[in-house]
C-alpha cells in the first residue's frame, strides 16, 4: 500500500499538481489523497480509477503490476518461458519478462529436424517481423517467394504477408525470432 502511494505522489508531483488540485479534479478530499500517499488509507477501486485517469496512467502501473519488468530485465536462459509447440516439434520460447507496454517481443524457435513454423509464428497483424539463424539451414516462404537462409542470415518481413519457415538442415535447428506485438 506505501508503494502505491508514492508511486502516486510522484505522478502528482511530475504533473505539478498539488494535493488540493487532484483531489478537486476526482472529487474527494484533500485529507484522502494524503493519506493514501502516505500508506495510511486504500482507495476504493472507483477512487484508484479516477486517480490513473486524472494523472494520465494506468491503475496497474498505479498498482506497480508491471515494475518486475523494470526490476529484472535480465532473463537468464533457464528462466526462458515455453509458450507452444506444434506438430512437427517446433517449439517456441519467450526471451523476456512479460509487459503489455513491450515494443518488441523476442523469442527462440526451436526446429526439430524437418519440422517447420506451421502454428508456431502466427503474427497476422500489422507489425513487422526479423528472423535471424542461428543454427541450421531453413526455407523461407514469404508471400509464395522462396528464399534460403543459413547460420548467421537475418530476415524481416511484414507480418501481414503469408510466411512459413522449413527446417532443412538434417538436423536440430535454433532461430531468433523478433515481432512487433499485437497491442490492439
Amino acid at each position: 500500500m506505501h508503494l502505491m502511494g508514492t508511486r502516486i505522489k510522484k505522478k502528482r508531483e511530475d504533473f505539478g499538481f498539488q494535493v488540493k488540485e487532484l483531489s478537486a479534479k476526482i472529487g474527494v478530499t484533500p485529507s484522502l489523497i494524503s493519506q493514501i500517499e502516505n500508506g495510511k488509507a486504500f482507495p476504493s477501486i472507483v477512487t484508484l480509477k479516477k486517480i490513473a485517469e486524472a494523472l494520465h496512467t494506468t491503475v496497474g502501473e498505479l498498482i506497480g503490476e508491471y515494475e518486475d519488468l523494470n526490476r529484472h530485465p535480465l532473463l537468464k536462459p533457464e528462466e526462458r518461458r515455453f509458450v507452444k509447440k506444434n506438430k512437427t516439434g517446433t517449439s517456441l520460447h519467450l526471451l523476456s519478462y512479460h509487459d503489455p507496454s513491450k515494443q518488441i517481443e523476442p523469442y527462440i524457435i526451436a526446429f526439430n529436424k524437418d519440422s517447420n513454423s506451421k502454428g508456431i509464428m502466427t503474427s497476422n497483424f500489422p507489425g513487422q517481423e526479423f528472423c535471424y539463424v542461428l543454427k541450421g539451414k531453413f526455407k523461407a516462404i514469404v508471400d509464395k517467394h522462396q528464399y534460403e537462409l543459413n547460420d548467421g542470415d537475418g530476415f524481416y518481413f511484414n507480418s501481414k504477408q503469408s510466411h512459413l519457415f522449413k527446417n532443412i538442415s538434417g538436423i536440430d535447428a535454433e532461430m531468433l525470432w523478433i515481432i512487433t506485438p499485437n497491442n490492439n
